[in-house]
């Protein structure tokens, strides 16, 4: 997508597909009963009956029972859709397919695709039409974890006539005490190609032109059991990122060194044009950034209820601090219905470089910033959002959520603090679902 690129910092590919589809099939045969124990005695030498056993005219070695199917799959379908106030709608429908206990080992699959519709002030500014574009997404992992030690490995790809996206990664776990208390750690690795397409949907070859950027992942953490009602994780997040992330789309308007001071927060479309100078630069970002996170998360089980509790602090070698803070409440209503609301807060400075009008002497002397942008999420700014969801239990008697369907809604309000043509954003969010296991 040109303005709003949501890029998974997990973009995977599998690095041996092969080998993927063999443990998917072996897994299934598994669980079917279609491989089965080897027999006690030799094919060709006939079981010898114990002593005082009657004589029975019953072959001498009878079938073997089918091993008990002890999997779990899992299905489901997703339909989410986005809407805000700068003219930005997005379409997602998704799918997501697993099977578990399989000896200990696990597969799960996804794939989705956005649909997107977009004539924000920030394409408007630019004198481009509304567009729409398509993002295709698809994952898959395996793992192992036949006792208490565990790795998984997954992929996944991205594309849009723009962006190409792949990767892989890895993750390991160990338990302690009982399951009470789990060590992880994951490492991921990302390549992505970042093109441009004109105003005519015809999009330049990434042989003419393209950035790269690579993405290298570092995840640790430890889960553990408080008591017999209450959960917690801490989570570390080290992402380094190399490449130009500057999107080839994006124009910032320059102003001279008296002009810059008088502009306004939120100044309209019209506003900047008269007040810019002629020169109107690509953005560009540095080519270096390093992310760092930490994650805190709480669950407690009440009697007909549990509460979801998460904090994240962020901080990066652009100059970005950030806070989330999130929670959730769901709420039994009988064996049937949860119904829980949703709260979440995030705040955050800007990054150093950040300006609200960029100053430049004009030609043919041009001093423009060695970094500059006009991407508002790298603003200060602040978000407030809150929703509610239900879900509704269709299975048997017996199993009640073997079949499901969820439906969730959050609204959520922006104010940017600092930023040319829009001071606030009102968007919602939207997802119905529908599950099953077998």
């Amino acid at each position: 997508m040109k303005w709003n690129q949501r890029r998974a910092l997990s973009a995977y590919l599998p690095n041996n597909r092969f080998f993927a589809a063999l443990v998917a099939a072996t897994s299934t045969l598994w669980a079917s009963g279609a491989i089965g124990a080897p027999d006690a005695e030799s094919p060709d030498r006939p079981a010898m009956p114990s002593a005082g056993a009657a004589p029975s005219a019953a072959p001498a070695n009878p079938p073997s029972a089918p091993l008990e199917d002890t999997s779990t799959k899992r299905a489901s379908f997703e339909i989410a859709g986005y809407d805000d106030n700068d003219h930005v709608t997005v379409v997602t429908p998704s799918i997501a397919l697993g099977i578990e206990n399989v000896s200990g080992a696990s597969l799960h699959a996804t794939y989705l695709v956005d649909v997107v519709s977009a004539a924000s002030a920030d394409i408007v500014s630019t004198a481009s039409p509304r567009w729409r574009e398509v993002r295709e997404a698809g994952s898959v992992s395996v793992g192992y974890k036949p006792r208490d030690f565990g790795v998984t490995v997954g992929g996944s790809v991205s594309s849009e006539p723009d962006y190409l996206s792949y990767g892989a990664y890895a993750l390991v776990t160990k338990d302690f005490n009982e399951k009470n208390l789990s060590l992880f750690f994951g490492y991921g690795f990302s390549h992505d190609t970042i093109g441009r397409c004109g105003d005519n949907g015809i999009c330049t070859a990434f042989s003419v032109f393209s950035r790269e950027l690579q993405r290298g992942s570092f995840n640790g953490g430890v889960d553990f059991v408080i008591n017999s009602a209450s959960l917690a994780s801490i989570v570390a997040d080290v992402v380094i990122e190399n490449g130009d992330q500057s999107k080839p789309y994006r124009y910032v308007p320059m102003f001279s060194p008296d002009v810059a001071p008088r502009v306004p927060k939120g100044a309209s479309i019209a506003l900047v044009n008269a007040s810019k100078l002629p020169e109107r630069p690509l953005e560009q970002l540095p080519l270096l950034r390093e992310r760092f996170a930490l994650t805190a998360r709480y669950a407690h089980r009440f009697d007909a209820s549990t509460l979801r509790l998460e904090e994240r602090g962020y901080r990066d070698s652009w100059g970005l601090l950030a806070s989330s803070s999130d929670a959730r409440w769901i709420f039994d209503l009988g064996k049937r219905f949860a119904l829980w609301p949703h709260a979440r807060f995030h705040i955050q400075t800007p990054v150093s470089f950040w300006q609200l009008a960029y100053v430049s002497a004009p030609a043919p002397a041009w001093d423009l910033p060695a970094y500059r942008t006009g991407d508002r999420e790298l603003g200060p700014l602040w978000t407030v959002q809150s929703g509610f969801g239900i879900k509704w239990y269709l299975g048997g008697e017996l199993n009640p959520a073997q079949w499901a369907v969820q439906l969730s809604g959050d609204g959520m309000y922006t104010a940017f603090l600092d930023d040319l043509y829009l001071t606030s954003r009102i968007a919602g969010l939207a997802a119905l679902s529908f599950e099953g296991q077998f």
